[in-house]
């Protein structure tokens, strides 16, 4: 998606405070930059990331797609513009007055259900977030969960970064076991059914024992090779170990 107009591109920052003067994004078109950014969020929720084009998503609005660049300038722009609603809109669990363990839980696990609700938007988050009023205010709220440990605000800022890091590559390893079982189009124990004697065949118990013992115990006590949810909960649970130390020296 790229610029296909003489008009003066709004910068990323006034689009996404909406602080854009009128005549930098072109004449009106009869939509709005908050129409385009949730029918964009609209279209990678059914059809992942890379489907987003700037013509499947003039199709979906009933616009030439040369209309969308008088609105976003590029798509790098509007992946950032839907980030940013995203964060404005998510649901954040009430937490004043619980143990900062759980605080920091509930911090985390709504983190996951966004992103498992908008499988694309964790791995189009970057590392230089978009400023805009939805990731501000979602930075606002999450940092006032550390508030009373008495870390330094530099600790602050990179204790909340190594939990958001987990939640991210937790509901990216989430969203592809998810597509692998749809793209295999059998569960899990379809697949074990199926592979399972020719794998006890050719899996030397002699030559990989650690392997076949712990497998084995994991997939009884999971129903399956990898479970997103208990690696999800158990790696919540470790990574707030590792902040406890960080806490307890502070």
């Amino acid at each position: 998606m790229s610029a296909a107009t003489d008009t003066p591109k709004p910068n990323l920052l006034e689009l996404l405070w909406r602080a854009a003067p009128e005549n930098a994004r072109g004449p009106r078109k009869g939509l709005t930059v908050d129409e385009v950014v949730a029918a964009a969020i609209e279209l990678a929720d059914a059809e992942g990331l890379e489907a987003l084009t700037v013509r499947r998503l003039a199709q979906s609005l009933g616009k030439a797609p040369m209309t969308l660049y008088t609105y976003v300038p590029g798509k790098a722009e509007l992946v950032a513009l839907m980030l940013d609603a995203l964060f404005g809109s998510m649901e954040h669990t009430a937490t004043e007055g619980l143990p900062w363990r759980e605080r920091l839980a509930a911090l985390a696990r709504d983190n996951y259900a966004l992103y498992r609700a908008h499988p694309w938007a964790a791995a189009a988050s970057p590392s230089r977030p978009p400023l805009g009023p939805g990731q501000i205010g979602k930075y606002e709220r999450e940092l006032r969960a550390f508030e009373g440990l008495g870390l330094s605000d530099v600790d602050t800022d990179d204790a909340l970064a190594y939990l958001l890091g987990f939640v991210r590559t937790a509901a990216q390893d989430a969203a592809q076991s998810e597509a692998e079982r749809a793209a295999s189009a059998m569960s899990d124990g379809e697949w074990w059914e199926v592979n399972g004697p020719l794998l006890a065949k050719v899996l030397d118990v002699d030559r990989y024992p650690t392997a076949v013992r712990v497998g084995e115990a994991a997939g009884e006590a999971h129903a399956s090779a990898y479970d997103p949810e208990q690696a999800f909960g158990f790696g919540l649970e470790r990574t707030l170990d590792g902040l406890a130390a960080l806490v307890e020296e502070a």
